[in-house]
C-alpha cells in the first residue's frame, strides 16, 4: 500500500447550469461548521461541477466547487432527487438542503447515491472500491454513518466496505497531492500507526488551481476511540492519562521518525525562516486579536529566546497536532488528518518544519480537554503534559529543548485564539489563559 497518490485520472469540471442550486448552496454553506470563512459577509461564487453517476441510478450526483471571497475553493456534493429522497444517513430536515423547481437538494454526504457514486469513481492502490468478500456485509454501505463534531471536512464511516473504511470529503480543496493522501500512503510503508489509504478521487478545476484530490477512502481502527473524546471523559472523572499519555508521546516520537524515513527533507533548520515565521503569525494574532495587545512584552520575550539556539533540522511534520487527530484502541494509538492547520495556506501545510511543533500542539491540546471536559483537578494537565514529554524522550533518547517547545507552544496558543475568536468566541479564553500561563513560565 505504498507509494504516490495519482492526479492522472481526473475528472472534469463543467460550468453549473441550475442557477437555483448554486443559489441554494450560497445560502446553506456559509452555515455549516466545516465553512472557512463565517465571519466574512460576502457570499461564494461557482467555479464549476463534477458530475459523478450512481450505479443505481437513484439521483443526480454532483459536486459543486465555490470559489471563496479569499480565493479558495470549496468542495459542496449534492443530489439531486425528483421524488421524495429515500433512507439517508442524517435526518431528512438536516441532509435536505431545499426544493429548487420540484428538485429535492440533498447534502451528498447523507445520501448513500453519492457514497455509491464515490466509491465507484475512486481510484488507488486497493482493490476495486466496494468489492466484498464472503464473510463482509452484503453491501459497502451497510451500517453507513456520518461522522459527528468534524469542522474543517466530512468523513463518513463505512464499517460494511471490505475492508471497513472512512471517506472523508475534503471541504477546502488546493492543487497537487493532498498531504492526508501523500503522507499516510509513505508511511503505511515504514509505520503501522496510520490508517493506509484505500483509494481516492481527483479532479481538474479552473486553472490556476488544480489538479487536486477531493477526498479518500482509508482504513477504519477498529475498535477505536477519539481521543479528544477520551480525555475529556478522564478529565471529568479526575482520572489521570498516567500510560495513555505516555504512549502518546512515543507514538508521538514514532510518527516523526517515519516521517523523517518517508519523505525525507535535505535541508538544515532554516533557523531565520523559522524564527521569523514565528515572528510573523505573533504580529498577525496581535493584529486580530484586541485582547492580545497587553500581553506584546511577554510574547516578544519568548520570541527573543529562541534567537540564538541551534535549531535541529526541519522535516515533514503533521501540521495540526492535537488530540482530536488521533484514536486510541487496542493497538495503541492512530494518527489521523495530515492536512496541517486549517487556515494554513497549501503552501505551508506542507513546508518542513520542527518536529517540536507538533509536540506543542498535543500539549495545548490538553488545555482544551480540561475545559471541554469540566476538569477540576488543578494538576491534571500538568501531569499529562509531564508523561507525553516523559513518552517522546523515551523514544529520542534526547531531552526536548525547553525554549524552543515554549516558543512554538505560543505560536500554537496564538494560533488559536484567532481561530477561536473567528469561530468560537466563546472558547477565546481556553487558549488565552494558555498563553498567559506560557508568558508567566518564561
Amino acid at each position: 500500500m505504498t507509494g504516490t497518490p495519482t492526479l492522472d485520472d481526473v475528472r472534469r469540471t463543467r460550468p453549473a447550469q441550475d442557477p437555483g442550486v448554486v443559489r441554494l448552496l450560497q445560502e446553506w454553506a456559509p452555515t455549516r461548521r466545516w465553512y472557512p470563512a463565517k465571519t466574512d459577509p460576502r457570499r461564494p461564487t461557482s467555479s464549476g461541477v463534477i458530475d459523478l453517476t450512481d450505479p443505481q441510478g437513484a439521483a443526480t450526483v454532483q459536486v459543486h466547487l465555490l470559489s471563496l471571497p479569499d480565493g479558495a475553493t470549496l468542495q459542496v456534493p449534492v443530489t439531486l432527487h425528483t421524488s421524495p429522497p429515500p433512507d439517508l444517513l442524517t435526518p431528512h430536515d438536516v441532509a435536505v438542503l431545499g426544493t429548487v423547481d420540484g428538485t429535492t437538494v440533498v447534502d451528498g454526504c447523507s445520501d448513500p447515491a453519492f457514497l455509491r457514486a464515490w466509491l465507484a469513481a475512486a481510484t488507488g492502490p486497493a482493490p476495486t472500491p466496494g468489492t466484498s468478500d464472503p464473510a463482509a456485509p452484503s453491501s459497502p454501505l451497510s451500517g453507513a454513518r456520518v461522522v459527528s463534531g468534524e469542522q474543517s471536512n466530512t468523513s463518513v464511516m463505512l464499517p460494511g466496505h471490505s475492508p471497513p473504511g472512512i471517506l472523508k470529503v475534503f471541504r477546502v480543496l488546493g492543487s497537487g497531492p493532498n498531504p492526508d493522501i501523500e503522507i499516510p500512503l509513505a508511511l503505511s510503508a515504514f509505520w503501522d500507526g496510520v490508517p493506509a489509504p484505500l483509494s481516492w478521487i481527483a479532479a481538474d478545476w479552473a486553472a490556476p488551481h488544480g489538479p487536486g484530490h477531493l477526498g479518500v477512502l482509508s482504513r477504519l481502527v477498529p475498535d477505536a476511540h477519539d481521543g479528544f473524546a477520551l480525555a475529556c471523559d478522564h478529565a471529568r472523572r479526575g482520572t489521570h492519562l498516567d500510560d495513555l499519555a505516555v504512549d502518546l508521546g512515543a507514538t508521538t516520537a514514532h510518527m516523526h521518525r517515519a516521517l523523517r524515513t518517508a519523505l525525507p527533507v535535505t535541508r538544515g533548520s532554516d533557523h531565520p525562516q523559522v524564527v521569523a515565521a514565528l515572528r510573523t503569525r505573533a504580529q498577525n494574532a496581535l493584529e486580530v486579536v484586541p485582547e492580545l495587545e497587553p500581553r506584546r512584552a511577554g510574547i516578544e520575550r519568548v520570541l527573543s529566546a529562541t534567537a540564538d539556539l541551534d535549531l535541529p533540522p526541519v522535516q515533514r511534520v503533521h501540521g495540526d497536532y492535537h488530540l482530536g487527530q488521533v484514536l486510541h484502541s487496542p493497538g495503541g494509538w492512530t494518527v489521523l488528518d495530515f492536512e496541517g492547520e486549517p487556515q494554513a495556506s497549501p503552501a505551508e501545510r506542507t513546508r518542513p518544519d520542527l518536529a517540536l511543533r507538533d509536540l506543542a500542539g498535543m500539549l495545548r491540546s490538553f488545555d482544551y480537554a480540561q475545559a471541554v471536559g469540566e476538569g477540576q483537578d488543578p494538576t491534571w494537565v500538568g501531569r499529562a503534559r509531564a508523561d507525553l514529554l516523559r513518552g517522546y524522550q523515551d523514544v529520542t533518547g534526547d531531552p526536548v529543548e525547553p525554549r524552543t517547545l515554549r516558543a512554538l507552544e505560543l505560536d500554537k496558543a496564538l494560533y488559536e485564539v484567532v481561530y477561536e475568536a473567528r469561530n468560537r468566541p466563546a472558547w477565546v479564553p481556553i487558549p488565552l489563559q494558555g498563553v498567559d500561563r506560557i508568558l508567566e513560565a518564561a
